[in-house]
C-alpha cells in the first residue's frame, strides 16, 4: 500500500520474495537493548549493507514481517508506548561482515576506524564546567566536533568524576542499560560503590538485564515501568540530582545530541531540622519526593529519606513529572501537561503581542495524535504550551515541531543507524499526514551538532525575532499522549501512560522577565546570561522534498555517511 503527503510517499510491499540472512550471534548488550527501532539500528551496524554492492531492496519484505517485527498497526491510542516494548530483533537480512576490533573507549563500530573522527586527547578528561553555570543546563560531549563545541559540555564520565564529589552510592533511573559499560564509566575508586537500577524490563528482557549484572554484586534492581531518566548521587559531601535525556548505553553518549540539568551539590541539613527545611522557592524538594513516592517501590525509601535530610533550597527549576494512571480533581494538575499548564499559569505573565510568540516542540519519537490536529495537538496540548499567566486570551501562535528528516539522518555522524533512536513508524505516520506540515529540520550549527541526531527533547516559547524565551523545558517526554497525558470524560480526568521527568526554566525564578537566547553558546563564556538553546533559531521548515524519518521502511537510493543503506527487516 502507499500513501502520499506533502512530505513524502511511503510504500509497503506485499512481496513474498525471500531474502536469506546469515545467522549472527550478537552480544546481549547490542541487539536486544531498547525499542525495536534501536535493535534494528544495532543489527544494521553489525551487518551493514553497502550502497555500491546492494541490489534494490526497496519495499522487499518477508511474508511474516509483521509478525516478527511488530509493525502491525497498534491498537493503542499511543504508538510510542507500544514502541517501548522490548522484542527480540528479526533475523538480519544483510550479508555477513567481518567484525572490527574496537578500543574499549569507543562505541562498537563495524565501519572500522574511519567511522570515527578521532576525539582530542582531552575528550575523556573530566573538568568542572567552566564559565557561567547559572542555568546548569548542559549538552553532552560529541566525538568528532571541533574542540570548542565540547568546551562546557559533559560526558557521563564527567558527571561521575570525583571532581563533583566523593561518591558513596547512586541510583540510576532509565529505560536502556548496558550494565558492564555503565560500571566502566565510574572512576576506578567508585566502581564498586552500590548502584540501584530502576528499570522497566519484563520477562526475557528483565532476565537479560539480571544476567548482565551477575559479575557486579554491588548492582541491585527495582523493577518499574520506567522512561524518565535521572541519576541520584549521594556523596560524602552531600547529594546531587541529574535529570537527563540519555540512556545508559554507549551509543547515547558519543554521537547524539543529548541534554541534562545538573543540580548544585546539596549540603546535608543540620540534625533536628524541620520537615519543611531545605525547600526551594520552586518546591523542587516536595515535587521530587512526590515523584519518587509515586513508584511505591520499597527500594526507594532510603533515597526518599536521604533527600529529606538535605538542603535543596538553591534549586531554581521546576520539576515536571508524569506517572501512569488516571487522575481527577486537583490531582489532574500534578502530572503531565496539566502540571506544565498550572506552572505557566501561576508563575508567568502575559506578554504584549503574545500571539506572535511561537511555540517550539523538539523530540525524538512521535505517538498517535488522532485523525486531525484538534483531537489532541491543538485542541489540548497546544493550549498548555500557549498558557502565559492568568490571561483569559487564548492566542493561536505559530507552532514549530522539530523532528529530523531522512536527509538529516542520512548525513549524520552515525548515518542511517541514528534513525534507530527516532522510532516514528510508518503505521503511525500514515494515520496523521496532517502533522507533517508542522515539521522543521534538525539544524544545530550554533552548537556544532547539526550532524549529531537529537535524542534530547525540549519545548519552549520564543519571541517573534527568536531572541527571547518566555520559558524552556528539557524532558524525557516525547510528542505523545502517553507521555503528556490526554483528557477524558469531558475533560474531568486525565490519563497518563508512562513515567517521564523534566525540568522547567521560568524567568521569574531567575529574577528575569525573559531569557535572552545565546546565539553562540560554544565555547561557554562566563560573561553571557543567554540561554543555550540546543538548535538553531529560527527553525527551518521542511521543503516539499523533505520527508520525516520513518524507521521501519528501507532507504536505499542514497548511501549514508558510511556508504551504507538502511534495510530494517
Amino acid at each position: 500500500m502507499s500513501q502520499d503527503s506533502q512530505h513524502g510517499k511511503w510504500t509497503i510491499s506485499s512481496t513474498t520474495e525471500e531474502v536469506k540472512p546469515e545467522t549472527v550471534q550478537p552480544p546481549v548488550s547490542s541487539l536486544v537493548i531498547g525499542s525495536e527501532a534501536r535493535q534494528s539500528a544495532a543489527k544494521n551496524q553489525l551487518n551493514p549493507v553497502k550502497y555500491e554492492t546492494s541490489p534494490s531492496l526497496a519495499g522487499k519484505r518477508k511474508k511474516d514481517v509483521t509478525e516478527s517485527s511488530g509493525w502491525a498497526v497498534s491498537d493503542s491510542d499511543d504508538d510510542d508506548s507500544a514502541m517501548e516494548k522490548k522484542k527480540l530483533p528479526p533475523k538480519p537480512t544483510s550479508p555477513k561482515t567481518k567484525k572490527t576490533k574496537v578500543e574499549k573507549e569507543r562505541p562498537p563500530s563495524p565501519h572500522g576506524r574511519s567511522y570515527y573522527i578521532d576525539e582530542s586527547e582531552d575528550f575523556f578528561e573530566s573538568s568542572i564546567p567552566c564559565g557561567n553555570d547559572m542555568y546548569r543546563f548542559y549538552l553532552n560531549k560529541v566525538t568528532g566536533l571541533d574542540r570548542k563545541y565540547n568546551t562546557g559540555a559533559l560526558h557521563i564520565r564527567d558527571i561521575l568524576s570525583p571532581l563533583f564529589g566523593t561518591l558513596k552510592e547512586s541510583a540510576q533511573f532509565n529505560y536502556c542499560f548496558d550494565i558492564a559499560w555503565m560500571v566502566q564509566q565510574f572512576p576506578p575508586e567508585f566502581r564498586d560503590r552500590p548502584v540501584l537500577i530502576v528499570h522497566g524490563d519484563k520477562r526475557e528482557a528483565k532476565a537479560r538485564l539480571l544476567q548482565q549484572a551477575q559479575p557486579f554484586p554491588h548492582v541491585r534492581f527495582s523493577n518499574m515501568c520506567m522512561c524518565g531518566k535521572m541519576m541520584l548521587l549521594w556523596y560524602e559531601e552531600g547529594f546531587r540530582v541529574i535529570i537527563l535525556t540519555s540512556n545508559l548505553i554507549r551509543a547515547d553518549w558519543y554521537q547524539k545530541t543529548q541534554g541534562m540539568w545538573m543540580s548544585p551539590l546539596f549540603p546535608r541539613l543540620p540534625e533536628g531540622s524541620s520537615a519543611t527545611a531545605g525547600e526551594s522557592p520552586t518546591f523542587f524538594k516536595r515535587d521530587l519526593l512526590e515523584y519518587l513516592a509515586s513508584y511505591r517501590a520499597p527500594e526507594l525509601q532510603e533515597w526518599i529519606q536521604r533527600i529529606k535530610e538535605h538542603d535543596l533550597s538553591e534549586t531554581r527549576v521546576y520539576l515536571i513529572g508524569s506517572t501512569p494512571g488516571r487522575f481527577v480533581g486537583s490531582d489532574m494538575e500534578r502530572w503531565g501537561h496539566l502540571r506544565l499548564r498550572k506552572l505557566l499559569h501561576d508563575h508567568t505573565q502575559p506578554i504584549p503581542g503574545e500571539e506572535r510568540w511561537s511555540v517550539i516542540g523538539q523530540f525524538s519519537s512521535i505517538g498517535s495524535m488522532g485523525p486531525d490536529k484538534t483531537k489532541w495537538l491543538t485542541g489540548e496540548f497546544q493550549r498548555t504550551l500557549t498558557t502565559l499567566g492568568k490571561s483569559s486570551v487564548r492566542a493561536d501562535p505559530p507552532l514549530h515541531l522539530l523532528y529530523p528528516s531522512v536527509e538529516d539522518v542520512r548525513s549524520s555522524l552515525e548515518g542511517y543507524p541514528a534513525g534507530g533512536s527516532l522510532p516514528y513508524s510508518i503505521q503511525t505516520a500514515q494515520r496523521q499526514l496532517w502533522l507533517h506540515s508542522y515539521f522543521h529540520r534538525w539544524k544545530a550549527n550554533a552548537t556544532g551538532r547539526s550532524q549529531a541526531m537529537p535524542h534530547i527533547k525540549t519545548y519552549m516559547r520564543v519571541s517573534p525575532d527568536f531572541t527571547q524565551l518566555a520559558w524552556f523545558l528539557v524532558t524525557s517526554a516525547n510528542l505523545s499522549k502517553a507521555a503528556w497525558g490526554a483528557l477524558e470524560k469531558n475533560n474531568t480526568q486525565i490519563m497518563v501512560r508512562s513515567y517521564e521527568l523534566g525540568v522547567l526554566y521560568l524567568p521569574s525564578a531567575f529574577d528575569m522577565k525573559t531569557f535572552p537566547v545565546h546565539k553562540n553558546p560554544f565555547p561557554v563564556s562566563s560573561s553571557s546570561s543567554g540561554f543555550p538553546v540546543p538548535f538553531d533559531l529560527p527553525p527551518m521548515l521542511y521543503s516539499s522534498e523533505d520527508q520525516p524519518w520513518i524507521w521501519n521502511i528501507p532507504y536505499n537510493k542514497e548511501p549514508d555517511t558510511h556508504g551504507n543503506i538502511w534495510i530494517p527487516s
